[in-house]
């Protein structure tokens, strides 16, 4: 008898012993350096109504997913190389997930700063170019092609550099993809979509895209959109010349989209409503550019590195710009999944309590759409010499064409109420849920193009007067005059840098403003410490769509 009470008892202790040392293992788990990271995104499910769609269209989405992956394949080799190589080193499951939402061992929350032992700074140049190049080499190669947003530059066995289109490296992967969308395009309802998705296709084969551009352009009744292939160029931060392979996927909503069609008509006269002289805004702005909300059912690639986005305006070319113009797309469930799970919790802890009324997601939608809308406003080239903005500003091109989309979409907001197109009584709304979007987009640090603009916004106001910030409850006040005059004042200053391709003083604004000061990285910790996502990652695919 004692010696089945001494078993149990040695059974009993055993098992605190054993259930001590498994919540012991489940917390170092839950509190390892990787866990922590992968807890800053919170997953969301990528779903839409899909009884919108055709039986073909159904049948479509499959090739237009296998076309996305190929992207995301592409966009390994465009981060950091091989894929395969580079997460067979890894052994710890949280440090592969995260490594996985950032196609490498580099935080594109925290500066691009290692999270990944034995690694050092991100390469600026990323994977486009030889990691041992010197400037003066590059400087040094006489083909024109150098600069092409869909070339890289490579080093031969004789340690020489050229350069090689995309359609010559990545041969394979490229005819697949084209072969896929020309499979898509036979299941295309709409003509424009079938005319959009053969293009794209020899678009894929040559690296000219300017006709599948247009075409993308004249689609107007299509329900599905697919925008893929070679696209931004804002992983090239060592000159911003190489685009970065991307696919998403998208069911418009109707309903939706009409409500933004009446404003393309306004672009025109928001153009020569800018607030610089007549020579800074005298190209013309295109009234029939096509702003439309869709559902984003799918992500791939570079538009899905990081903080994921949540509006697309597109194509980039100005060449396109002029012609035709250029498509707002405004990705209203990816919208309003960082509105409910971060912008709204941020502002309960940031906003001064007597103007949370004004956090609304109608003016979040709002101030994200126009800033798209913005993009096509303003200068595509310089006065003095005509050259391209986008190149003659090189490097800090995106960060000062970012900070004025931001600033000339609030700025076209307050027009637009003025002239009664919009409701001037929540005006304040989108001024307020402005500040707060601020906050949302800062915590993913300033190494950005998006994280440099919204720094450079946010000291200028700050010096402005335009919020006060209370240093008992550490939350925000928006005056709203100081702040209206203060974005008049921002957007004439980047226009005017962007008019005079004035490199020299774009480096003087991201330099002097464009990084966090330790007084708002502190309420940033306090966020951060709240436990509040920083972004979101997706689960999607067929089977979440209810298609598998």
């Amino acid at each position: 008898m004692k010696f089945f009470k001494s078993l149990s008892l040695f059974v009993f202790v055993l098992s605190i012993a054993s259930c001590n040392m498994n919540k012991k293992q489940a917390k170092q788990v839950e509190e390892s350096p990787a866990a922590k990271l992968v807890k800053q995104y919170a997953e969301v499910e990528l779903k839409t109504d899909i009884s919108v769609l055709s039986e073909n269209q159904k049948q479509m989405l499959p090739l237009l997913m296998q076309v996305a992956d190929i992207m995301e394949e592409l966009f390994w080799k465009d981060a950091i190389g091989d894929k395969s190589q580079f997460l067979g080193k890894l052994k710890d499951e949280n440090e592969i997930k995260y490594a996985k939402i950032n196609y490498g061992p580099w935080d594109r929350l925290d500066g691009n700063k290692a999270f990944i032992a034995g690694y050092g700074e991100k390469p600026k140049g990323a994977n486009f170019y030889p990691k041992d190049m010197k400037k003066e080499e590059f400087e040094a190669i006489k083909n024109d092609a150098k600069t092409s947003w869909y070339t890289k530059i490579l080093r031969k066995a004789d340690g020489s550099l050229e350069v090689a289109p995309y359609h010559v490296v990545y041969k394979e992967q490229i005819e697949k993809a084209a072969s896929l969308l020309k499979e898509a395009a036979k299941l295309a309802d709409d003509a424009g979509f079938k005319k959009y998705l053969n293009l794209r296709a020899e678009a894929l084969l040559t690296d000219d895209y300017l006709a599948s551009d247009l075409a993308w352009m004249d689609m107007k009744t299509n329900m599905i959109d697919f925008v893929v292939g070679p696209i931004e160029n804002y992983e090239d931060a060592l000159y911003g010349y190489k685009a970065s392979h991307s696919g998403q996927i998208l069911v418009k909503d109707a309903e939706w989209s009409k409500k933004l069609s009446k404003f393309a008509s306004l672009l025109p006269k928001l153009q020569a409503s800018l607030p610089v002289p007549a020579e800074y805004k005298a190209e013309k702005a295109n009234a029939n550019a096509d702003m439309n909300a869709y559902d984003v059912i799918y992500y791939a690639g570079d538009c899905n590195a990081g903080s994921k986005n949540i509006a697309i305006n597109l194509p980039n070319d100005p060449r396109v710009h002029a012609k035709k113009g250029s498509r707002k797309l405004q990705l209203k469930n990816a919208m309003k999944a960082k509105f409910d799970k971060i912008l709204v919790p941020i502002a309960d802890m940031l906003i001064d309590e007597s103007q949370l009324k004004n956090i609304t997601f109608d003016a979040f939608f709002e101030n994200v759409m126009f800033h798209e809308v913005a993009h096509g406003l303003g200068i595509k080239y310089t006065l003095k010499d005509k050259k391209m903005v986008r190149k003659v500003l090189e490097n800090t091109y995106t960060s000062i064409e970012e900070g004025k989309a931001d600033i000339l979409g609030l700025y076209m907001i307050t027009k637009m109420a003025e002239w009664g197109d919009l409701d001037a009584s929540k005006l304040m709304d989108n001024y307020v849920t402005f500040m707060a979007g601020i906050f949302r987009s800062v915590r993913f640090g300033a190494a950005s193009a998006h994280g440099k603009a919204n720094m450079i916004r946010f000291y200028f106001f700050e010096e402005k007067g335009a919020f006060v910030r209370d240093a008992k409850t550490g939350r925000y006040k928006i005056d709203f005059e100081k702040m209206k005059a203060a974005m008049i004042e921002l957007g004439r200053e980047i226009l005017i840098i962007q008019g005079d391709g004035d490199i020299e003083k774009a480096k003087k604004l991201i330099s002097e403003k464009g990084f966090i000061r330790e007084a708002l990285q502190k309420d940033l910790d306090r966020v951060n410490q709240a436990g509040i996502p920083k972004d979101i990652v997706y689960k999607q695919g067929l089977e979440v769509l209810g298609l598998k």
